[in-house]
């Protein structure tokens, strides 16, 4: 199993969850968060924004899907500018169930 975690700008957030859905993905978990990238940081008002506002789309899936997941954060997400986000897989080695106590 592998977890995907996606950061994206807030705008997209539900779409993503809606394609990643579509595809199969049973149970997503959606942040709130915010953000500070590697790019300069906007001014609004005469005053510079510290943070971008963006979100977490987190799931775990089995080896076989996550370049489908992947490819459907990145079709919904691009728009081609450097704040469009970063996605991180990562291995899983245990999960468990809490209301079943049971080793999933």
């Amino acid at each position: 199993m592998k977890k995907v975690e996606a950061i994206i700008q807030s705008e997209v957030s539900k779409q993503v969850v809606r394609a990643i859905r579509k595809i199969g993905v049973e149970g997503v978990t959606l942040t709130q968060s915010l953000g500070q990238g590697e790019g300069e940081r906007p001014e609004i008002g005469g005053q510079q924004i510290e943070f971008n506002s963006t979100d977490v789309v987190m799931t775990v899936v089995p080896d076989s899907k996550v370049r489908e997941v992947v490819a459907e954060i990145i079709r919904v997400s691009h728009t081609g500018e450097k704040s469009d986000g970063k996605i991180f897989v990562s291995n899983i080695e245990e999960s468990y169930d809490i209301a079943t106590k049971e080793k999933s």
